[in-house]
């Protein structure tokens, strides 16, 4: 998962960039990166590190141009290298800058194919810099000096033609415009917004809503499945479908935990279907448990916060705060390696023990992936004093590894793969565990009449990708690559390197 961000306006758009990335970067704090164009030069910072890391005055300035894009990286393969952090940008042609969010399912057979028939060489091992390359490339095959819009989403169409995958895009080519991609699926998210100056109309397109409204733009709505559009330089907008049968089958993982609750995805408000997924739990707890002992509910902060208030509401149910956050601790889902992400919750979090003594209290978190968290903060529940820990999840069990942008864990380091529900319960040590249904879920954030969603990527709870491209094989290569110590291995390798560099 990553945060992407383009701008095209009037004025230097280095500040808006930055703070849009820093609203965005709840979706990766792995790297960081802005790439700004004035008249036909680029200029270029990123670096690995929260945005507020990585660029500092000095680069600021640097940043000249009223057109540029942004990226937040979160890392779903590979190393924490600074080699990995976006924009990636190629020469050929016109000098292409690109951002991406999401995960390519073909990529090793792109990689191969760019180098045998387009004689393209790929030196990273991000995905990104395939997608760019494959981009580059039907650009480059119409063979002209001068594009225009129409040469510009046949690209587009070229891409969807070749790459498979969850991915939204934007891309930059100098002097010449913004352009932004959604796959087929619309899988992943990306929406745009226009804003009126003194000068003009200006434009932004951003992974999430809450980045064009912290900004002063407004919201227009989201590119359909297989779209693109093409922003010029001088702010003229085009739009286009380049794919012949397109279907909108957004991540729900985006509305669990992911997206902020104050943004709109698909016409969905984030804290709305958080909210309704917390009525879903409370009638599920209703009907299966009607004579609950519940004495208070408390949420795992921050995103699940919607949902216990509205679960509690519904139970009728005291709810309160019961733990303090330390805000500079990231988010412990996305950090590399099972060892720091155990120190990191006890970090992190912090009881307060009047909530928890004497009661039976009702914990609420978005989801329960590696169990890891769930079982840290249970215990610090019963330490705080708690009689009875229950624990309830918003999302159902997660049995299966993501294949579109999300870094889940190999599917053998999910703690409710290949597990009952007991089994997991006993495991994060709860008196008690409810799930969500998986058509609760959905009901929850489709709300019929709302929204022209009809289908959900639900593969994370159900196995049901719906590329319909993902083998066995292909999970298999995944669980190689994505298990904790293939990650350490690799970090290992990158920091050898980086010493040798430094050491030369």
């Amino acid at each position: 998962m990553c945060g992407i961000v383009g701008l095209v306006c009037k004025t230097a758009v280095n500040q808006s960039l930055y703070d849009a990335l820093m609203v965005l970067q709840h979706r990766g704090q792995d790297a960081a990166g802005i790439v700004t164009c004035e008249g036909g030069k680029l200029h270029l910072r990123k670096g690995n590190g929260l945005a507020s890391d990585v660029f500092r005055t000095s680069h600021m300035i640097k940043l000249r141009g009223n057109m540029g894009l942004g990226h937040v990286r979160y890392p779903t393969a590979g190393c924490s290298s600074s080699a990995e952090a976006q924009p990636f940008y190629v020469n050929s042609p016109y000098g292409i800058t690109l951002a991406h969010n999401g995960n390519l399912t073909n990529a090793e057979e792109l990689k191969q194919d760019l180098f045998r028939e387009d004689l393209r060489h790929i030196n990273t091992s991000s995905d990104s810099e395939i997608l760019l390359n494959i981009f580059a490339h039907e650009l480059q095959a119409q063979n002209k000096l001068r594009i225009a819009p129409e040469d510009v989403f046949r690209a587009v169409a070229g891409v969807h033609r070749r790459c498979r995958g969850g991915y939204a895009g934007v891309a930059m080519i100098p002097g010449f415009g913004i352009i932004a991609f959604r796959d087929p699926y619309g899988i992943r998210p990306v929406v745009y917004g226009r804003r009126e100056s003194d000068r003009g109309t200006e434009y932004m397109v951003a992974s999430e809503s809450v980045a064009l409204d912290s900004l002063g733009f407004e919201r227009v709505r989201d590119l359909d499945p297989g779209e693109a559009i093409f922003i010029s330089h001088g702010g003229q907008l085009y739009s286009q479908q380049c794919v012949g049968n397109p279907m909108r089958s957004p991540c729900i993982f985006e509305f669990v935990y992911f997206a902020r609750p104050d943004s709109i995805i698909d016409n969905v408000f984030v804290h709305k279907a958080r909210s309704r997924m917390g009525q879903k739990l409370a009638k599920k707890i209703e009907r299966e448990w009607p004579d609950h002992d519940i004495d208070v509910v408390i949420p795992i902060p921050d995103t699940s916060r919607t949902a216990a208030l509205s679960l509690a509401g519904k139970l009728n149910v005291r709810y309160t705060e019961g733990f303090i956050k330390n805000r500079y601790i990231g988010r412990t889902f996305i950090m590399p390696g099972q060892t720091v992400r155990k120190k990191s919750v006890r970090q992190k979090l912090n009881a307060i023990d009047l909530e928890f003594k004497g009661k039976n209290v009702l914990l609420v978190d978005d989801s329960i992936v590696r169990g890891t968290t769930s079982q840290q903060i249970v215990l610090m529940a019963r330490e705080a004093g708690a009689k009875k820990v229950y624990f309830a999840s918003a999302a159902p069990p997660v049995r299966f590894p993501n294949v579109y942008g999300i870094d889940m864990p190999s599917a053998t380091e999910l703690v409710a793969h290949g597990r009952t529900e007991e089994d997991v319960r006993e495991y994060i040590g709860a008196d008690r565990l409810i799930f969500q249904d998986l058509s609760d879920l959905i009901n929850a954030v489709q709300k019929k009449g709302k929204t022209d969603i009809t289908r959900f990527d639900t593969s994370v709870f159900n196995g049901d990708y719906v590329t319909g491209d993902v083998s066995e094989t292909y999970l298999d290569q995944l669980e190689l690559l994505r298990s904790d110590n293939a990650k350490s291995e690799e970090d290992a390798a990158g920091r050898s390197i980086l010493d040798l560099h430094n050491n030369a």
